[in-house]
């Protein structure tokens, strides 16, 4: 499997990016599946519902399955948070595994970045960083830089990047 990233700060549009990116490139026929870090405590089930009063219980993991779909939760439980590499392997194989977030590891990336919040860009001091997704151009952007707004410009750039297109 391929894997690609989105990185950015808070409010830069990379959620926005990645769903339009999953849309756009599974509509060429790529298979692709996500994998998107979240820096604080989130729960996918809700206080109530069956799959929570078994994780509060004390489940290590709670796998749900419907005709539709099936999900499995696993809680750490105080130990370590498992590495992207992990993770990855937990997945069926698809053709490219679109990562938001994990900006540290080594993978290759866009940044989606607006200049308006103030925030430096990742870019200049990541080499993983392989191009900026933003508004419009950044005067002495020393990477490919590529209109957040045209998710079919930076599929195209992933695509050839990861030897799909």
């Amino acid at each position: 499997m391929r894997v690609y990233g989105v990185v950015g700060w808070k409010n830069a549009g990379k959620t926005t990016l990645m769903e339009r990116l999953v849309a756009e490139i599974t509509g060429r026929g790529v298979s692709v599946s996500t994998v998107k870090h979240a820096h604080h405590a989130f729960d996918m089930d809700h206080e109530g519902k069956d799959s929570f009063r078994h994780r509060a219980a004390g489940a290590r993991e709670v796998l749900v399955c419907s005709g539709a779909r099936w999900a499995l939760l696993h809680e750490l439980r105080g130990a370590e948070e498992p590495p992207l590499a992990t993770l990855l392997e937990k997945l069926s194989p698809v053709d490219l595994v679109l990562v938001e977030g994990y900006k540290r590891d080594r993978h290759f990336k866009v940044e989606a970045h607006r200049p308006e919040t103030g925030a430096p860009l990742i870019a200049t001091g990541d080499p993983t960083v392989r191009a900026v997704a933003s508004p419009a151009p950044l005067p002495g952007l020393a990477t490919p830089w590529l209109p957040l707004d045209e998710p079919a410009r930076v599929a195209d750039f992933i695509l050839r990047e990861t030897g799909l297109a």
